[in-house]
C-alpha cells in the first residue's frame, strides 16, 4: 500500500507501509506464544513486501497534495500489488508467503488468491487450526501498528485492548514494557518533496 500519514507538529509524517509493516513485526517478535516464531515474525514484519518498489515512488494525491495513503489509494493498484507481492516472499519461507497472502485475501474480497494458497499449503505439514490462528495474529499485529501510528485508540483485537496512554491488557508480551519504533519522511507542508525531506523516527511505548 502506499504512506501512512501520521500527524506531526510540524507537518505530517510520511510512514512507508514497509516501515509500519516493522512495527508488526517488533510487536509479533515481543508476543509470547509464537509458533513457528520465526516464520509467523517474518510474515507480520513483510507483510506489505508488495510495496516495497513502489514506496520508493509513490504518486501524490492532487487533492490533498501529499502521497496517497492506503485509504485514498485506488482499489485496481491496490489489486494489482497485492496480486503479485506475496510470492515474492516464497523466496525466504513457505509459511511466511502463505500468510501474507491470506492477510491480502481478507484484505480485499476482489483479490483471489486461492490457487497460491492451496499450493503453498499442500506443501506444509502445519495443523489448519495453526495456520488460522497466526493468521490472525498477523491481521492483530498489523492493526494494532495502524492503531499506534493513526492514534485509533482505545483499540482492541484479539482478545487485547490499547488505551489512549498505551496502556495494553491483559499484557500480551514477554517483556515488562515494550517500545516500538518506525521511520518515515516530514513533510512540512502539501507538495512537499518526499525524497528530500527530512527522516523522522516515531516511537510508541506499549505498558501494563
Amino acid at each position: 500500500m502506499p504512506v501512512v500519514l501520521v500527524d506531526h507538529p510540524d507537518g505530517k509524517v510520511a510512514v512507508a507501509q514497509p516501515s509500519h509493516a516493522w512495527i508488526s513485526g517488533q510487536l509479533a517478535r515481543a508476543w509470547r506464544d509464537v509458533h513457528p516464531r520465526e516464520e509467523v515474525c517474518l510474515a507480520a514484519e513483510q507483510h506489505d513486501v508488495a510495496w516495497t518498489d513502489w514506496e520508493r515512488r509513490p504518486a501524490y494525491d492532487p487533492g490533498t497534495g501529499y502521497p496517497y495513503t492506503f485509504m485514498s489509494l485506488d482499489m485496481p493498484t491496490k489489486l494489482a500489488m497485492w496480486q503479485t507481492g506475496p510470492d515474492a516472499l516464497l523466496a525466504q519461507s513457505r509459511y511466511a508467503a502463505l500468510l501474507v497472502s491470506m492477510h491480502g485475501s481478507r484484505l480485499y474480497k476482489d483479490l483471489d488468491r486461492s490457487a497460491f494458497e492451496r499450493e503453498v499449503r499442500a506443501t506444509l505439514e502445519a495443523p489448519d487450526e495453526e495456520i488460522v490462528r497466526n493468521h490472525r495474529l498477523v491481521w492483530t499485529w498489523d492493526s494494532m501498528s495502524l492503531a499506534l501510528l493513526l492514534g485509533w485508540r482505545p483499540w482492541t483485537g484479539e482478545g487485547v485492548r490499547m488505551e489512549p496512554d498505551g496502556e495494553v491488557t491483559p499484557w500480551p508480551f514477554a517483556t515488562e514494557s515494550l517500545t516500538v519504533r518506525c521511520e518515515g519522511r516530514l513533510l512540512t507542508e502539501p507538495g512537499a518533496d518526499l525524497r528530500t525531506a527530512p527522516w523522522v523516527e516515531l516511537s510508541y511505548e506499549l505498558i501494563q
